[in-house]
């Protein structure tokens, strides 16, 4: 391993951990409040989300929706839609290349679809290093489940056997177990083509397969209610996270990085794991004039503070905590501009599947 590489994750994650300062001291260069109100008074505005109705997704973009109207100057309706496809790049080619420019359409987009341009195997026609972020909706935690009759009862079972486990194409619960048996060399073998997390779900309950990876933990256990819990139907094996969550690390559910043994490996999970600070983005076209980008990131982070919202979000058991345009870009900038040693070792573990 190159020393360049692992100095760079490591200052990659020193700036992750001082991320919060970054949210306390963020700022909005203040809009023309006037032109912003009358361009929007009487429009709509669409949240277009990357996957299938119902799942993880798409219930943060609807709790959003609900709230962002009374934010935005000249409140303009928002609704939304779903366009899934190839882990949300269907639809952040579409935010990109064909959708209005001029502020009236969101890219609700998965976690790792800024990162598929750089790391993926799908071709892409977007580039987000060019693309201005609202923000994120939640700093997420991915997990791998299985069915507690699966034969793999933990995970140092699923270094030993396969695991089927369901997964979209070209997204986190495809990329996130490649890149696990790549680097630490666990066994999930994938049935891809499964349209979105909500799928997913449903062919776990019916037993098509036993387990996935590549879940956020803040909306797993709302979009699949009875999988766990004492009386669950579901277990945690693993975390797939720099840090892991509060609650998952009390209950003793291992994290991913314990099973590095090399700083190549270490390096190689932190920089794909880095795409959970930004676990769920919302972004629009490059077109779109600075001073709509600017209200519709106000309105953004307003709403997701929004009082109103975080009772809403309370009574669904939604986990709610939000990340700044300004930390998204930074991110997304120091990914960018990562070593190609590093970024060519993931692209071909994720190739692996």
């Amino acid at each position: 391993m190159h020393g360049m590489g692992f100095a760079w994750i490591r200052r990659l994650g020193a700036w992750a951990i001082t991320g919060s300062v970054v949210l306390c001291g963020v700022g909005f260069a203040r809009a023309d409040d006037a032109a912003v109100a009358s361009f929007y008074k009487g429009k709509t505005i669409t949240i277009l989300v990357g996957s299938s109705a119902g799942g993880g997704y798409d219930t943060y973009a609807r709790l959003i929706a609900r709230h962002m109207t009374k934010h935005m100057p000249g409140n303009p309706a928002v609704i939304v839609s779903n366009m899934p496809g190839a882990g949300s790049n269907v639809a952040a080619n579409y935010i990109y290349n064909a959708a209005a420019k001029d502020g009236t359409m969101i890219g609700a987009l998965y976690g790792g679809s800024p990162l598929e341009p750089l790391i993926g195997t799908t071709p892409v026609q977007h580039d987000p290093s060019k693309s201005p972020f609202l923000g994120s909706a939640n700093n997420d935690v991915y997990i791998c489940v299985a069915r507690k009759d699966a034969p793999q009862q933990t995970i140092e079972d699923v270094f030993k056997t396969e695991l089927l486990a369901g997964a979209s194409n070209a997204s986190s619960t495809a990329d996130f177990p490649s890149i696990l048996n790549a680097v630490i060399g666990t066994k999930f073998k994938l049935v891809l083509g499964y349209p979105g997390s909500r799928e997913i779900g449903l062919a776990i309950d019916k037993g098509e397969v036993l387990s996935a990876c590549g879940l956020a933990w803040p909306s797993a256990s709302v979009t699949n209610p009875g999988w766990f819990g004492e009386k669950g139907t579901m277990r945690v094996l693993l975390q797939a996270h720099p840090k892991g969550h509060a609650e998952l690390n009390a209950m003793g559910v291992p994290n991913a990085m314990s099973f590095a043994k090399t700083d190549e490996q270490r390096a190689m999970l932190e920089l794909f794991f880095a795409q959970e600070v930004f676990g769920r983005p919302y972004v629009v076209a490059p077109q779109v004039p600075k001073d709509r980008v600017e209200a519709l990131r106000k309105a953004f982070w307003d709403t997701l503070k929004d009082p109103e919202l975080l009772a809403d979000a309370k009574r669904a058991n939604l986990e709610v905590d939000p990340v700044s345009a300004d930390e998204v870009q930074a991110l997304i900038a120091k990914i960018y501009a990562a070593p190609r040693e590093i970024t060519e070792k993931i692209k071909k573990a994720i190739q692996l599947n």
